[in-house]
């Protein structure tokens, strides 16, 4: 049940990925987490998805959500697995169960 986030586009840069979806998870101004505590804390959809991406990755240390799009930092550059991990959780931000 839910509705799938179509990934529009995912860059890597550095320790930063950059996930563009097709929908909008916050507002213009942005909302920005330096830990699963954090996120834990606080409300809404980006503190959901910052909570997911930080329990998915423990490399994770950063989340920023702006509109459509996810910046994500890790502490050690991204592998394949774990961009794919990544996308995986936002995509499946809005599905409860299969």
């Amino acid at each position: 049940m839910g509705q799938t986030i179509e990934i529009l586009s995912t860059t890597a840069v550095g320790n930063t990925l950059l996930i563009n979806s097709d929908r909008s998870l916050a507002g213009q101004d942005g909302v920005a987490f330096v830990s699963a505590i954090g996120a834990g804390r606080a409300t809404g959809a980006p503190a959901m998805l910052a909570t997911r991406l930080f329990e998915a990755d423990p490399e994770v240390d950063h989340v920023f959500v702006m509109s459509n799009s996810v910046s994500v930092g890790r502490r050690k550059a991204w592998s394949d697995e774990a961009i794919e991990k990544a996308r995986s959780v936002v995509s499946g931000l809005f599905s409860f169960y299969g």
